[in-house]
C-alpha cells in the first residue's frame, strides 16, 4: 500500500507544518539565506524521492536530519576546499615528491569511492562514529536501531573501506 506521503496534498500538508521550523533550523547553523533555502529544498526533494520509505509520524525526524546531514557535508566540502585552496598557496614551499603527491591523490579518490560503494545505512553510521564521534550507543539511541544493527552497519563500512583501500596499496 502506497504511504500517504506520497498523495500530494499530504505532502503539502507536511511541507506547510516544517517548512518554518525546517528554514530556522537551518539559517541557525548556515547564517545564509541562500544556502539554508537550498538545504531545505533538498531536504524536502529527498522526503518526496523517499515517500514510500518514510512514515508520516517520522517524515519530520526524517527532514531534520536530512537536512542536518546536507549540512554537515555542505561544511566538510567547504573545508576540504578551504584546505586546498591553502595547500596551493603553500605548493611553492612544498617539498613533496610529484610521485607522492600522485599517490596521495589516488588514496584520496580511493576513499571517496568506498564511501560511495557504502550504503546510505552504512555511510550514516560510519559518520556519526567517526566525524561526530559517537559512541555505538548513542548513534542507536539516534537512529532507533539496536547497538547490534550499529555494529553491523559499522562493519560493512569498514569492509568497504579496507576493500578500496587494500586494491590499491
Amino acid at each position: 500500500m502506497k504511504n500517504d506521503i506520497c498523495l500530494k496534498k499530504v505532502f503539502e500538508t507536511i511541507y506547510v507544518k516544517y517548512i518554518e521550523d525546517l528554514l530556522r533550523f537551518l539559517y541557525f547553523k548556515t547564517k545564509s539565506f541562500d544556502e539554508t533555502e537550498d538545504l531545505a529544498q533538498e531536504s524536502f526533494i529527498k522526503l518526496w524521492n523517499n515517500c514510500n520509505k518514510v512514515t508520516k509520524d517520522k517524515a519530520k525526524y526524517y527532514l531534520f536530519t536530512v537536512a542536518n546531514r546536507l549540512f554537515l557535508d555542505a561544511v566538510k566540502h567547504k573545508k576540504v576546499i578551504k584546505k586546498n585552496q591553502q595547500q596551493n598557496n603553500l605548493q611553492d614551499k612544498n617539498y613533496e615528491t610529484p610521485e607522492f603527491l600522485m599517490i596521495e591523490e589516488e588514496f584520496f579518490k580511493k576513499i571517496q569511492s568506498a564511501f560511495k560503494q557504502m550504503t546510505e545505512k552504512q555511510r550514516e553510521v560510519f559518520e556519526l562514529s567517526r566525524f561526530e564521534k559517537k559512541k555505538y550507543r548513542e548513534i542507536a539511541e539516534i537512529l532507533n536501531i539496536s547497538v547490534k544493527t550499529v555494529e553491523q552497519r559499522m562493519k560493512g563500512a569498514l569492509q568497504t573501506v579496507r576493500k578500496y583501500i587494500s586494491d590499491q596499496y
